[in-house]
């Protein structure tokens, strides 16, 4: 449990850390993101869980 705390606390500081970077950019991503259809949102999620689901395969294999 502390893990996936930990997990959402280091998502949440890179989130602040792009919006704070690249406001524009940020907002340019949500738009876009807002106004794609509902098949290549879900593409998207299907595909980003499972390189987040690799990467920690992989942490967890190496440490």
């Amino acid at each position: 449990m502390m893990d996936l705390i930990a997990a959402l606390g280091l998502a949440l500081a890179v989130e602040g850390i792009l919006f704070a970077a690249f406001p524009d950019g940020m907002r340019r991503a949500m738009y876009e993101a807002a106004h794609s259809p509902s098949d290549q949102m879900r593409i998207v999620g299907i595909i980003s869980a499972i390189i987040g689901l690799g990467v920690i395969w992989l942490v967890r294999q190496f440490s």
